[in-house]
């Protein structure tokens, strides 16, 4: 697997997770970072978001090993965490509007060294349908009506 270079869905999933975990939002030191990480479910919503498709079970899990293997972030626990590494590409990465945000680091890749030695993660069906269906349940709560006399605006 190490030799076949960086695949856009490994970027997909990069970027989703850094998003996710608000290290996207502004310039802050890694340390000042919620130190738990994000849930999958999360990384499913920013990918979502960021692509109009939920990432499938084998998208993520090889995404996710090619990371790891590279040191880009780790997952323990069930909590995807960007690593120091992975911190400086996403603050390194040339600039541009968070549309191109994944072409952006695809290209960054590329231009790295191949992704390496794959760690041996694994995403199973349940933990994946499982996270499917929380962020699922996410966007189809529909938001409390609120009375006109309630209504601050």
């Amino acid at each position: 697997m190490g030799d076949e270079g960086w695949r856009w869905a490994d970027a997909w999933i990069f970027v989703s997770l850094v998003i996710a975990g608000g290290a996207g939002r502004h310039r802050r030191s890694a340390t000042t970072r919620r130190p738990e990480g994000v849930r999958l479910a999360d990384v499913l919503s920013t990918a979502d978001h960021l692509n109009h498709a939920i990432p499938g079970r084998h998208e993520v899990e090889a995404a996710v090993r090619r990371l790891a293997g590279a040191e880009l972030i780790n997952v323990a626990d069930g909590w995807f965490r960007v690593t120091p590494a992975g911190e400086h590409l996403w603050r390194t990465r040339p600039r541009g509007g968070l549309a191109s945000a994944v072409e952006t680091v695809h290209a960054v890749l590329s231009r790295r060294a191949a992704p390496g030695e794959a760690t041996d993660w694994e995403l199973h069906e349940d933990e994946h349908a499982a996270a499917v269906l929380e962020f699922s349940a996410r966007t189809t709560i529909p938001h409390p009506r609120r009375s006109p006399e309630n209504d601050p605006g």
